[in-house]
């Protein structure tokens, strides 16, 4: 599938969202990043970040050392956030579908050389990669492109109810880890069913082994 660039997503809009996220993010809290590094400098990349509190998408923009264009639910585009989202190069995507006009705009972002961000859960939730949802092995072995698995913890501490805060205690540290890069597919170029599924189960063992080497490094094994 292939996309002109008069359809996707601003490529300058994510740079600017890439700078409101740092001055947010390091503004609001104190992120402490580890393997940033670990990101290819250019062409096309995915990441694919575990998912437990609503500021871990802007996390992952505001501490990528590259704009990331996010597949974003599309009921967080509402109201004024709605054309926020869009200018900073975001991509709605229907979860209870198969969008295919988010599928040809995510896949056109990896064309170009960008950088995609998905939580491949596919909803908020645990944060431990324990479900997985197919799409990301579709765009992995579609495109090519290597997955970069993240960690991000700090941000679903909870109260001392129990409950979930509704935002993480101001200054507070937040870990953001980012793995080696790796490829989804075996090599033969199949995009079958079978095919994506075995993708999948190795997106899942490699995404939670990572999560689990970060939470040792960060001396944060329960996610905290």
């Amino acid at each position: 599938m292939s996309t002109t660039d008069g359809t996707l997503p601003s490529a300058a809009g994510a740079a600017v969202g890439r700078r409101i996220g740092i001055g947010l993010m390091h503004g609001l809290w104190r992120p402490r990043v580890l393997g940033a590094w670990r990101i290819p400098s250019a062409g096309p990349v995915i990441l694919a970040g575990n998912h437990s509190h609503n500021i871990d998408g802007p996390m992952l923009i505001g501490t990528s050392p590259r704009p990331v264009h996010f597949l974003v639910k599309k009921e967080a585009f509402i109201g004024p956030l709605d054309p926020f989202l869009r200018g900073i190069g975001q991509l709605k995507v229907d979860r209870t579908s198969a969008d295919r006009a988010a599928i040809g705009q995510a896949l056109g972002v990896l064309e170009r050389g960008g950088v995609l961000g998905i939580f491949p859960e596919g909803t908020r939730g645990d944060g431990d990669f324990a479900s997985l949802r197919s799409g990301l092995a579709y765009f992995a072995v579609r495109s090519g492109a290597p997955i970069v698995p993240v960690a991000v913890f700090g941000t679903a501490i909870p109260r001392d109810d129990g409950r979930s805060r509704p935002l993480p205690r101001l200054r507070s540290r937040i870990d953001v880890v980012f793995g080696d890069p790796f490829e989804a597919g075996d090599g033969s170029g199949r995009r079958t069913r079978a095919a994506l599924d075995q993708a999948t189960e190795r997106i899942q063992k490699r995404l939670a082994t990572h999560l689990d080497t970060a939470g040792r490094l960060t001396g944060r094994p329960e996610q905290t």
